[in-house]
């Protein structure tokens, strides 16, 4: 299905209708859908929250020419959730540069978001086209007492349910994530929270989503991403907020400062992803690495 958006003013050699991505998975049934328009210059804010509401994904991305840019692989990218534009949006992110690979060919792209520019390298592999997104230097900063209190009350869980070993942070790397980690597999996999009590608090810290973690092992971790502020229940693969958590997971220590995470996410909603989170030593931003498919 696709919604034809004609653009009189400003040809292109690029399709001007929305297309159909699911990112972080090699499974049109797994991962996380994006509408992706590779030519939205006709377009005003209402009309791409307009298309984004009605596509209904967690966010769509909106491509258009990037001001004075010498670099033919240079664009603008904005991002919209069903009810308003988001900063940065990492499957998002990895469709669209999977969107222009297919277009234009693999190699390095760079788009301008309103977080800052972030630089993508699109792969050819086996199973087709994966894209590599390095974030904007990211910040990790603490979270008070009452606010921790107060998502876990949203969320139903009980503080000793935490694990101690990965302590509450906000983590930022494009945009904000509330980091709270599970001790348990089941009580991450146990997920009713109270959507309107969570969206309070969001809103008030400034939050995208809450990233919701389960170490597995040393480098291996399971995710979900619980997004009211976007009018979604829940994300089912996250590329911000697992930049965010290669972040928060270097800052306190938790990894070597040069890692590879492997991050699992949708499991729990039937939607199957696989984000790979690369730290480099002296490379402030966080790498994400992801495939995506059209559907």
């Amino acid at each position: 299905m696709t919604h034809p958006v004609t653009n009189p003013t400003a040809p292109s050699a690029l399709p001007s209708e929305v297309l159909h991505y699911t990112a972080f998975s090699t499974d049109p049934a797994g991962g996380n859908r994006a509408g992706v328009v590779l030519d939205a210059s006709a377009l005003d804010d209402a009309e791409m929250v307009a298309i984004a509401a009605e596509l209904g994904y967690s966010e769509s991305a909106f491509v258009t020419p990037a001001p004075q840019a010498d670099d033919a692989r240079t664009f603008r990218l904005r991002f919209f959730s069903p009810k308003a534009e988001v900063d940065f949006c990492g499957h998002a992110t990895v469709a669209t540069a999977v969107a222009l690979g297919e277009q234009l060919g693999a190699g390095d792209y760079t788009f301008l978001t309103n977080a800052g520019p972030v630089p993508i390298t699109v792969t050819a592999s086996g199973e087709g086209l994966r894209a590599t997104l390095t974030s904007v230097p990211p910040q990790v900063y603490d979270v008070a007492p009452d606010d921790v209190a107060e998502a876990l009350a949203a969320l139903d869980w009980l503080p000793g349910e935490l694990d101690a070993a990965l302590p509450p942070r906000i983590s930022y790397a494009g945009v904000r994530h509330l980091v709270l980690a599970a001790a348990t597999r089941e009580r991450l996999a146990d997920l009713d929270y109270d959507f309107d009590r969570l969206l309070t608090l969001m809103r008030a810290l400034d939050l995208t989503t809450v990233q919701l973690v389960w170490r597995a092992s040393e480098t291996v971790f399971h995710v979900r991403d619980p997004f009211p502020v976007g009018g979604v229940v829940e994300d089912a693969a996250t590329g911000a907020a697992a930049a965010a958590f290669g972040a928060y997971a270097r800052e306190l220590g938790l990894v070597p400062e040069q890692a590879t995470l492997t991050l699992h996410q949708g499991h729990d909603m039937g939607s199957p992803s696989l984000l790979e989170v690369t730290l480099r030593e002296g490379e402030p931003g966080v790498r994400v690495t992801g495939a995506a498919v059209r559907v």
